[in-house]
């Protein structure tokens, strides 16, 4: 009698947990991402919203790959005089996307995009979610440019308005081309000038002050009191593969791909001429960066249920892309993973002395230690680049992208400095109270 006086306080109580639980598990509709608000997009896209519009296309392209936008930055930095379609031409053997490839010619775009990576994964978060809504956020704010009296054609650009395409939401587009086809200038400008102000105090646009050495005449701190900042021109028509015909309405972006083989050596024809010419996400240089949310980790990450998962945990695919499944930039490469040497000190794991002193058995130090793994931020993060710190979403380039490309070295320093820590600390010493071959362990032997 009293054990079923038991099962039934116990179903009781299940019974209670289930009322109280089940409306608000009833009232959740089926998983999808939170859009993007309007003045959100146009937050997003105020610092290239004016770009001449196949740059622009290839801007928000290589944003939805925000690992290899570091790789092409640091390429850049690398080879500073290696310039326009000439730097296009020394990267077409590189593992990187074919937009990435492309800004290579324009390091007054790249530089930026690798200085602020958290507002370029947010940009390709909402160029992979709301392709449509982000053009259109770029429409609305040109036309107040123009509006302002900011957007005019010159010698650097040409401006054109034109209806707008039937069911495109506004009654004209604002297109912007280069003057001259083959020499491209890329503005820089402050987006609360430029724009006639800024009318979203919780949505501040982003900015960042021209840099100095593509803007010539320009130093840190002078204001913009024209709304703009001109460069030097860059013969840079060899990387320009995009266009924007189908952009402003639409939503698409068109490929042109003789001109991305021209770029990319690796470039796959079959998957853009499979989509009618329209650019397709390619998850495959996503490099384990995580989605924003499951509904798009869904759409691109993978058909295996397994990919999938990988994907949105920010674990890459190994397809030969960069950094793979095993190869992280020192993610993977947790102090030498299999051959964990003195990380793993497993040196007498078979060889127990005298049956008890286990010496490092339970002393795996790549378990506590790999690499700061265990400084894992929050699941938002952006995977682990950084050899296990893994920052938070929103943390800002040394938490996010931080150690990235260290290899070995990077592991490491990250392995000394955690075994420092933990010596210090009394957790990691030959005869202390952490490992069992001394005095506070099993050591000494026998019971």
């Amino acid at each position: 009698m009293r054990k079923w006086n038991e099962r039934w306080a116990k179903a009781v109580f299940l019974w209670l947990i289930l009322l109280v639980t089940f409306p608000a598990y009833a009232d959740r509709g089926p998983e999808g991402p939170t859009p993007f608000k309007p003045e959100e997009l146009e937050a997003l896209v105020a610092p290239i919203a004016l770009y001449p519009d196949s740059v622009l296309s290839q801007t928000l392209m290589a944003s939805t790959y925000p690992l290899e936008i570091v790789h092409a930055a640091r390429w850049v930095k690398a080879n500073p005089n290696v310039k326009g379609d000439a730097a296009v031409k020394a990267v077409e053997n590189q593992p990187w996307d074919t937009s990435v490839k492309s800004l290579v010619a324009f390091p007054q775009i790249l530089e930026p995009m690798n200085d602020k990576l958290d507002w370029t994964q947010k940009l390709g978060d909402a160029f992979l979610a709301q392709q449509k809504d982000v053009f259109a956020a770029v429409q609305r704010l040109r036309a107040r440019a123009q509006e302002s009296g900011n957007l005019k054609s010159n010698e650097q650009q040409k401006v054109e308005v034109e209806p707008a395409p039937a069911g495109g939401g506004t009654t004209t587009i604002v297109r912007i081309e280069p003057a001259n086809p083959e020499v491209i200038y890329v503005p820089a400008y402050n987006p609360t000038v430029v724009y006639g102000g800024w009318s979203y105090p919780a949505y501040p646009p982003t900015y960042w002050p021209p840099y100095p050495a593509y803007y010539p005449g320009y130093y840190p701190g002078a204001a913009l009191a024209t709304g703009f900042a001109w460069g030097i021109g860059l013969a840079a028509a060899g990387a320009i593969f995009s266009d924007c015909n189908s952009c402003w309405g639409g939503g698409d972006v068109n490929i042109n791909t003789d001109k991305a083989a021209n770029i990319n050596r690796n470039f796959d024809r079959s998957k853009v001429e499979g989509q009618g010419g329209r650019w397709q996400h390619d998850a495959s240089h996503r490099q384990g960066v995580a989605y924003r949310d499951n509904a798009t980790r869904d759409k691109f990450a993978g058909s295996s249920g397994a990919d999938r998962r990988s994907q949105y945990r920010g674990r890459g695919t190994d397809s030969g892309t960069g950094f793979g499944a095993s190869d992280r930039a020192g993610a993977g490469n947790r102090a030498t993973a299999a051959d964990r040497g003195s990380a793993g000190n497993r040196a007498s794991v078979n060889d127990r002395s005298a049956g008890g002193n286990r010496a490092a058995t339970e002393d795996r130090s790549a378990a506590a230690n790999r690499g700061s793994a265990s400084n894992r931020g929050g699941p938002g993060d952006m995977s682990r680049v950084s050899s296990g710190n893994r920052g938070g979403y929103g943390g800002g380039r040394d938490s996010s992208f931080s150690g990235i490309g260290g290899g070995g070295a990077a592991t490491q320093r990250s392995y000394d400095r955690g075994r420092s820590s933990m010596q210090g600390s009394g957790f990691n010493r030959p005869s202390g109270g952490g490992m069992r071959g001394g005095g506070g362990g099993r050591g000494g032997g026998r019971r």
